[in-house]
């Protein structure tokens, strides 16, 4: 790595034998890359696998938010495989079933924090982020969630789709009492060659 390269690590989650870091590279390009990198540990405790996704830190976002400020360690910890569930749930009924019907029950009614640069705040927030991308000819869909970490509050989920062009998807939401209430992400082209043969998912 270059010599100005460090790692920013803004919050972990730890899921059985993979653990994923929300973290910001810096000194690898022209501006910082917010990443979440998932690795796998095996038996020995050493990393076994690693995959990861990676977007430029933007200066602006539509809610005033940055895209790895907030709450940073996951709370509720007895409520991890409720959380997972809803969250699945939400993935496949609503991302890549685009049942827009649903969002509401999933979504909390008085607060829904987004940090992703393009979307404001709430069902509404991501409503106009949407007509804007369709205005745009860059529709947000997915295709197939690949895997879902969940500790606690927090749960990441890892989906493939397009968006404009073949993409990954790494969102990471956070709930409160059954309901998402904060949602971080990165979405990131799908390379076109691989320095590898085990695929991006």
């Amino acid at each position: 790595m270059p010599d100005a390269f460090r790692h920013e690590v803004h919050r972990v989650i730890a899921d059985g034998d993979l653990v994923a870091v929300h973290g910001t590279h810096h000194g690898v390009g022209p501006v910082p890359l917010v990443a979440f990198d998932v690795f796998r540990v095996d038996t020995d405790g050493k990393v076994a696998e690693h995959r990861d996704a990676l977007a430029p830190r933007v200066a602006v976002t539509v809610s005033g938010r940055s895209q790895t400020d907030g709450p940073t360690e996951p709370g509720d910890t007895d409520r991890t495989e409720a959380n997972r569930a809803l969250v699945t749930e939400f993935a496949q009924q609503v991302l890549v079933g685009a049942d827009r019907s649903a969002p509401t029950d999933c979504f909390s009614t008085e607060t829904c924090h987004q940090h992703s640069p393009e979307v404001g705040d709430g069902v509404d927030g991501f409503g106009a982020a949407a007509e804007r991308w369709a205005e745009q000819g860059r529709s947000r869909l997915y295709e197939k969630v690949h895997k879902v970490i969940a500790e606690g509050d927090f749960v990441l989920v890892l989906s493939e789709g397009e968006f404009g062009v073949p993409v990954a998807y790494y969102d990471l939401f956070r709930l409160a009492d059954g309901r998402i209430v904060e949602h971080w992400d990165v979405v990131m082209p799908v390379p076109a060659e691989l320095p590898h043969d085990n695929g991006l998912f």
